[in-house]
């Protein structure tokens, strides 16, 4: 910005320093303010003065810079103020202006801090159309194979991931399968689930468990029975329902087929068919 309008220009009363000269300018800094606020209203009374600090190469005879400061009172900027920066040099006969800028103070009301979008994001966010693309630094994923040297980063090791029938670039690293497994356990098809701990028996001794391929074998699979209310879902090995494929229906002699449990639960839950 350049100087202050004529109106917005004082003259420097012989014998004053550059420094008294910027601390009378109060209202030629208020003028300031006001023109680019738009409405005069929205400045407010007059804060103080603060002198600016100059690099210690500085020359003196360059002069001396102050801001002004001002309550805002614009809706929605509690605790702002405007500031005005004054430079005054010896012997000049008015103050230049150098800008006017709105800024929060030590109560002002903030935004929040921003946060990343991979960091806001949460389950059940992405919609069709979305795209979700992994980070590089993603800790849950790591290279399909490894070097000790500048060769990881080598296209032509793309080539060798295929030729070892690994056909991925990333895969899980040991923090994204514990991840993982850890979320299933928490989730409604874990061991610590309503459903689980009135089960005939656990998924682990079910005809209808697929167990997961690698490290997870033991501990994860799939549910394949259409009629549990895991069906296609990932469950754990000591998860279970009332659809296990051992609580079947024996007859004994001269009397109606009955149904006959693998374990003692209540029905209170869920219906026995």
């Amino acid at each position: 910005m350049g100087d202050v309008s004529d109106s917005a220009l004082t003259a420097a009363s012989p014998g004053r320093s550059p420094d008294e000269v910027l601390a009378a300018a109060v209202e030629q800094a208020r003028a300031a303010a006001i023109e680019v606020a738009g409405d005069p209203a929205a400045v407010g009374e007059h804060l103080g003065a603060t002198p600016e600090a100059l690099a210690e190469q500085a020359d003196p005879a360059l002069g001396v810079v102050g801001t002004h400061s001002f309550a805002a009172t614009l809706p929605g900027y509690a605790g702002w103020h405007w500031a005005v920066t004054l430079a005054a040099v010896p012997g000049a006969d008015e103050v230049t202006l150098d800008e006017v800028v709105l800024l929060p103070g030590d109560s002002a009301l903030l935004a929040p801090a921003w946060v990343p979008w991979h960091e806001r994001l949460r389950p059940g966010d992405l919609s069709v159309g979305d795209v979700l693309p992994s980070t590089e630094d993603d800790a849950r994923l790591v290279p399909a194979y490894l070097a000790d040297d500048d060769s990881a980063e080598d296209p032509a090791g793309r080539i060798v991931a295929e030729e070892l029938g690994i056909g991925r670039e990333r895969v899980l690293s040991p923090e994204g399968r514990i991840e993982a497994a850890q979320r299933w356990r928490d989730g409604d098809f874990g061991p610590r689930s309503s459903m689980a701990r009135h089960a005939p028996g656990p998924c682990a001794t079910c005809g209808f468990y697929l167990p997961l391929a690698g490290s997870l074998r033991l501990s994860l699979g799939a549910c394949s029975n259409a009629y549990a209310p895991a069906d296609g879902r990932v469950v754990t090995a000591d998860y279970g329902c009332g659809a296990h494929s051992q609580a079947s229906l024996e007859r004994t002699d001269g009397e109606p087929a009955e149904f006959i449990p693998t374990a003692r639960y209540d029905t209170a839950d869920f219906d026995v068919i």
